[in-house]
């Protein structure tokens, strides 16, 4: 009877341990995020499993991340508003403070009913941001969750869509690119209407009568080293065991980046000649191990073949690093 008691009792634990497990690995609203603007209008559900943003003509909604983080992995799933959803953004993204801020902004531009949603990606290092890259999904975002992520770590930044990377931003410091190294960013989430220039130029306003507009956050997850108010690291000592600290793209990844890129993407500030007259920006470069070259200067004989997204090509005595991640 003893025996049994006890054996009931470590059942429960292991219950109860198991429940915690999955708890924590799947996040808690209540716990990890605070509601930041828009009062009643973000709201926290099924015990902190789902939070919901709205939008009405008055104001939207937004929350953030209780930790800082310098690197990590985001992930979010995520139903974006249905119908009519021109000059709404729903937004998940990271940021640091200040005017030399950095941010990795992945964003939602809504549109007319049946009309694709736009992805907007963009990167800001030290307050300076203009590194576009817009994509329309293969399915569409607004029928069920999909999970939306951000790998963030010294060696690259990778967007992904249901784990297929979309979008690499590599570190190339050592070119004088700058990447975010140093920053601690805050996980920020905001539903906000932006028909200025939101749908199609801005020449689609948002249709008020259909609000309010809503979209759905779910999973929530955030592994990543979490850094206290005195600059306390929580990965320090601890590095060997976070894989995703130096995590890039594989084979695999870089085949399904190509696929993305080749025909889901539809603009790309690194091949914009008529925004950058003067010269594409230093990351469309070519960097050599001899000399760099700019992208739209260099010339190449008929028989080189250079894959959009292919990280080396060898042509004569020179080895080209193509940065397209820019």
């Amino acid at each position: 009877m003893d025996s049994c008691f006890r054996v009931s009792e470590m059942l429960k634990v292991l219950v109860v341990l198991a429940f915690l497990v999955a708890s924590s690995s799947a996040g808690n609203f209540y716990q990890d995020v605070t509601i930041t603007w828009g009062g009643p209008r973000a709201q926290i559900l099924n015990g902190g499993q789902v939070l919901t943003l709205s939008l009405d003509n008055i104001s939207g909604s937004g929350f953030q991340s209780n930790n800082e983080f310098l690197y990590g992995r985001f992930d979010v799933q995520l139903k974006l508003v249905p119908g009519n959803s021109a000059g709404t953004v729903t937004t998940f993204f990271l940021a640091s403070q200040g005017s030399a801020h950095d941010e990795i902004d992945f964003e939602f531009l809504g549109n007319s009913s049946g009309q694709p949603y736009t992805v907007h990606t963009n990167i800001y290092t030290q307050g300076v941001g203009n590194r576009e890259q817009q994509f329309r999904l293969w399915f569409d975002p607004t029928v069920a969750f999909h999970t939306y992520s951000v790998l963030w770590n010294s060696r690259n930044i990778i967007y992904m869509v249901d784990n297929i990377p979309i979008r690499v931003f590599n570190n190339y410091g050592a070119y004088g690119i700058p990447f975010p190294t140093s920053q601690p960013m805050r996980l920020l989430a905001s539903l906000w209407n932006a028909d200025d220039w939101a749908t199609q130029g801005g020449r689609v306003k948002t249709d008020w009568t259909k609000a309010p507009f809503t979209a759905t956050y779910r999973n929530y997850n955030a592994v990543g080293c979490a850094v206290s108010a005195t600059g306390t690291n929580s990965c320090n000592g601890n590095a060997s065991s976070q894989a995703w600290l130096t995590q890039g793209l594989d084979a695999n990844g870089r085949n399904r980046i190509r696929w993305v890129q080749q025909n889901h993407m539809i603009y790309n500030y690194c091949t914009d000649v008529a925004r950058y007259p003067q010269g594409l920006p230093r990351n469309a470069n070519f960097l050599g191990s001899k000399r760099t070259w700019e992208l739209s200067a260099i010339s190449r004989p008929s028989s080189s073949v250079v894959d959009p997204v292919s990280m080396y090509f060898l042509h004569d005595t020179y080895v080209l690093l193509r940065v397209f991640s820019c």
